[in-house]
């Protein structure tokens, strides 16, 4: 899973380091990665209209999704959101790749 932040230059380091902390402290920091970026491409993909934006990409699923946009949310929202990805995942309540067999209804 990987964390892409689409930024402005004022706020982009605030949520980057909002997102670390909150990665560290559920002990998911070795496990996700964060990107900045503020390629125009993802941004007319994902149809940001206002900066900062939260992005979560699962390749493996091809999943892509902007979470937050134009607010830095608090550390309880960003770790409450982490919480709730990492959760669905582990009850294998989709048919991702991997998933099968273990509980998912397919």
């Amino acid at each position: 899973m990987k964390v892409k932040i689409f930024w402005n230059k004022e706020n982009v380091w605030e949520l980057n380091d909002k997102v670390l902390s909150s990665l560290n402290e559920l002990g998911l920091s070795e496990f996700i990665n964060i990107e900045i970026t503020n390629d125009e491409n993802l941004k007319n993909e994902l149809n940001i209209t206002k900066e900062p934006a939260l992005i979560i990409e699962e390749e493996s699923i091809d999943f892509r999704d902007t979470i937050f946009e134009w607010i830095i949310p608090s550390d309880e929202e960003i770790k409450s959101m982490f919480i709730s990805i990492i959760g669905w995942w582990e009850t294998g309540s989709s048919c991702a790749p991997g998933w099968c067999g273990s509980g998912c209804s397919c």
